[in-house]
């Protein structure tokens, strides 16, 4: 594969930043051809992809999307590997550390090796500070005018991270979303129209929002609220009233989680304000996490009267607003809400029946919220008396819990409810151990 580097100014054209940030190959072929010159067989000799292949391509017929193969066109175009989303090449001149530029912070392999490792070792230290990096990078984007071109890549990412975890581990969920926001990063400086500076605000919005959510799970909570800050504010700057209305209502649910639950009343109000008067998924969201918020604080009149606002709404969705993913408010996730409400109001025959109803549409790899509706069952033992009962359910709930999910949420739920039980509670030495696993 002999190079056909492209010129300097070619690479500095906005055209081809575009092209490179969206990684449409295509363009980049055509570009190369039309303003440099250079032939097709040239561009298939350099890449070794097929010259009727790269032909096409440029005609905008087909798509390149596996790594070898960008690995091919970065190495054979001589683009840098940061321009495709890529580790930095080797054939690039290094820099030494003493003379790091500003720019070498964003080489998408020293990031994610920083974040996996952070990751693992359970994010402390230099995995925190490459996490706040990244968020800061993208709020000093946002406050500039400036947006992206093709959108459909990260689109499409954002829908398809909105199903949750699907049995993975948090910490590998939040690893894979922060390489993406990553990439996203070089997009949101691109000028463009207002439309287009909206739908990237719009996805940043949803991707900022998805990394707090696992950040909220982990028991991160600064972090949390660092990134649901980020996702309000591209969320307000895409004029989307529902997905602000949705931000500030996951939002509600950290201090409503760890401790401060008129905060989390205050913010949730906000939410469904925000939301409007027509149902949807995010106006049913604030309606269900401040009927929580009030529960907690011993307002039992403000809950009901959130708990009857989001019971009306809940029927009155359409199929898109109850799509189960983390935009959506299903009748899973409904069932769920209610039975940490119902439990707190100590409506226990409410919420055994709204916890039946939970777990039989749980999924099984579900299992954050099938062990937060077990440790509400057991709560509502507790509360009727039968501690023995409350403690079996909640040791076993928790036990049986892989190690990644021992944490944050689970924890701090599972920790409330041990604190309650008397000493002498038989189980409670059981629960104990169990609990004792995961410090």
């Amino acid at each position: 594969m002999s190079p056909a580097a492209l010129p300097a100014s070619l690479l500095a054209d906005r055209r081809m930043a575009a092209a490179l940030a969206r990684r449409d190959i295509g363009a980049v072929f055509q570009l190369a051809h039309d303003e440099a010159d250079i032939s097709f067989n040239r561009l298939s000799e350099a890449t070794a992809i097929k010259a009727e292949r790269v032909g096409k391509l440029a005609r905008g017929d087909g798509t390149v999307t596996t790594l070898q193969s960008l690995e091919k066109v970065c190495d054979g175009l001589r683009i840098p590997g940061r321009r495709l989303g890529l580790a930095t090449r080797p054939w690039e001149p290094s820099t030494p550390v003493h003379q790091r530029s500003d720019g070498d912070g964003d080489d998408p392999m020293k990031r994610r090796d920083v974040l996996r490792g952070a990751l693992a070792a359970g994010l402390a230290g230099p995995g925190l500070a490459a996490l706040t990096t990244t968020r800061h990078d993208i709020d000093t984007a946002l406050a500039a005018d400036a947006t992206t071109a093709d959108l459909g890549y990260w689109e499409s990412a954002a829908e398809r991270y909105g199903y949750g975890y699907h049995g993975q581990a948090p910490a590998d969920v939040l690893s894979d979303l922060l390489e993406d926001v990553d990439g996203m990063k070089p997009l949101l400086a691109l000028p463009q129209p207002v439309k287009g500076r909206r739908q990237m605000c719009h996805v940043t919005g949803q991707m900022a929002g998805m990394v707090a959510i696992v950040l909220h799970d982990l028991g991160q909570h600064r972090e949390a609220h660092g990134w649901f800050q980020t996702a309000a504010r591209a969320a307000e700057e895409s004029g989307d009233r529902l997905l602000h209305s949705w931000v500030l209502g996951r939002e509600a649910m950290v201090p409503l989680n760890y401790g401060a639950p008129q905060a989390a009343a205050k913010l949730a109000e906000k939410a469904r304000h925000l939301a409007g008067k027509q149902p949807s998924a995010a106006a049913a969201l604030a309606s269900a996490v401040a009927s929580r918020a009030y529960a907690i604080g011993g307002h039992t009149e403000k809950a009901l009267t959130f708990v009857t606002d989001v019971e009306t709404m809940s029927t009155r969705l359409t199929p898109q607003q109850q799509a189960d993913t983390w935009f959506g408010y299903p009748e899973q996730k409904h069932h769920v809400h209610m039975s940490q409400a119902l439990t707190l109001l100590g409506e226990t025959g409410r919420a055994y029946a709204t916890q039946a109803r939970a777990l039989e549409l749980s999924r099984a790899p579900s299992l954050m919220a099938r062990a937060l509706i077990a440790i509400d069952e057991a709560t509502c033992r507790a509360h009727d008396g039968d501690r023995e009962q409350a403690a079996h359910i909640a040791a076993q709930a928790y036990a049986e819990l892989p190690d990644s999910y021992r944490t944050g949420l689970t924890r701090t739920r599972a920790l409330a409810l041990y604190r309650t039980l008397p000493q002498q509670t038989h189980g409670r030495d059981l629960f104990a151990d169990a609990l004792a696993t995961a410090r």
